[in-house]
């Protein structure tokens, strides 16, 4: 295991159970202490939250009177669980080093008066309440950071943050930038252009989608009602706890609406919800205190939430990417997971770049409350005509019983336990 300049770190890690560097730390480390800025695009899971938090404390000297580093994440959950991270491993420091969380829903009255007087080492935030503190306000004094940091950079840089980061990063005078992501999608490339200095581009991808243990089941809604399609796959599954995925907060409303009426265990999860209530809603998800979750995008990333057995996709997310994102949730303590997505006629050529990407996508369907094998879905278009369709579909029955294997719920909570106390040191 590495040794850091500042001994409260190998505590920390060592109080972690910290053993060793991930792949993309060990690289962010022998990259840092040059001059060029950094591109990180990494998976989920990979390390990367320490992999910049490790190297800018090992350098920080908290008798510095000045911000040393801002930390700009998408969302509320994201930024606190960096916060949450910041302080495990700076409670072992002899001397005071202050990490500062900036989110909505804080009292921002209260972030104002402190501010006045003195500034955190760290800043960690999300891009509105920032932008409030730093521009509206003037009291966050961020322009000499000596690091600026965005992570989850292809959520944190969309059309809704893209303003408010940029005025942002604008006001810094010279600092190192480096952005994180799972994916760099091409809309960002403007912004890189702009604040990054010859950036070193770095790709860590310990585990491509096609490795993990997803199956990847597609279901053509045809002329059917989504709610009809969704009913008949609730019917056909018994998930230990299952994601309900929404594109809008909207059509997640409805979705949660139908699913209480239907009697099932279920909660929602979605911007418009205070964050209070989702902190107290994701606590009570880990306690394993529901069977199903009905969410958008937000619970896509940055969140740990463990024991997701399946992935329904009542509508495919509108960026394929974030498809990955989404059936990443699934698949996970080394149990296999099921991602089922409801398809339309039109999402052809979008299934077309996911198998390109390497999921290997099941055309399914459900018949008798049994997932059978569906035609495969560009036969008409090749003009091959299969078996009947009925007779095709007995063969290749795929059953899904309603009953729990015996042992199966003991066994998935045994591994929730202790990935649980694993947790600490796997999500950095």
């Amino acid at each position: 295991m590495k040794k850091f300049k500042h001994e409260y770190l190998n505590k920390a890690l060592t109080a972690l159970k910290f053993k060793e560097l991930t792949k993309v730390q060990s690289q962010v480390y022998e990259l840092f202490d040059k001059d060029n800025d950094l591109v990180i695009e990494a998976k989920t899971g990979s390390g990367k939250t320490h992999a910049f938090l490790l190297p800018i404390l090992d350098t920080l000297d908290p008798s510095t009177a000045d911000i040393y580093a801002v930390i700009v994440a998408p969302t509320r959950e994201l930024a606190t669980q960096i916060h949450k991270f910041t302080l495990d491993l700076i409670k072992h420091s002899e001397e005071p080093i202050i990490a500062h969380l900036y989110i909505g829903g804080e009292d921002k009255d209260k972030e104002v008066e402190w501010l006045k007087s003195k500034q955190p080492h760290l800043v960690i935030g999300t891009p509105g309440r920032l932008h409030d503190l730093v521009i509206k306000e003037n009291v966050l004094k961020i322009y000499k950071t000596k690091f600026f940091v965005i992570d989850e950079a292809d959520m944190t840089l969309d059309n809704n943050f893209l303003e408010q980061v940029d005025n942002l990063a604008a006001t810094v005078q010279k600092a190192k930038f480096m952005i994180f992501s799972a994916t760099i999608p091409e809309r960002l490339k403007p912004f890189l252009r702009k604040y990054m200095d010859k950036p070193v581009i770095v790709e860590v991808h310990p585990e491509e989608i096609a490795n993990l243990n997803i199956s990847h089941y597609f279901l053509k809604t045809k002329e059917e009602d989504r709610f009809v399609m969704l009913k008949k796959v609730i019917n056909v599954i018994n998930p230990y706890l299952a994601i309900i995925f929404c594109n809008t907060k909207e059509s997640a409303d409805l979705v949660y609406d139908w699913m209480i009426k239907e009697g099932k265990n279920t909660c929602l999860i979605h911007g418009d919800i205070d964050y209070r209530k989702r902190k107290q809603t994701i606590k009570r998800i880990n306690n394993l205190e529901f069977q199903y979750i009905v969410a958008t995008d937000i619970l896509a990333r940055g969140i740990d939430i463990i024991g997701v057995s399946h992935i329904i996709n009542y509508e495919l997310p509108r960026d394929f990417e974030f498809y990955i994102h989404r059936s990443g949730r699934t698949g996970r303590i080394d149990f296999d997971g099921i991602c089922i997505s409801l398809y339309e006629f039109n999402d052809n050529s979008y299934l077309d770049k996911l198998e390109k990407k390497g999921v290997k996508c099941e055309y399914k369907t459900i018949k008798n409350n049994i997932i059978v094998q569906a035609v495969e879905r560009k036969a008409r278009d090749r003009r091959i005509r299969p078996e009947n369709e009925l007779d095709y579909a007995a063969k290749k029955k795929i059953r899904i019983s309603k009953k729990v294997k015996p042992g199966y719920k003991k066994k998935y909570q045994e591994a929730v336990d202790k990935e649980k106390k694993k947790l600490a040191r796997k999500k950095r």
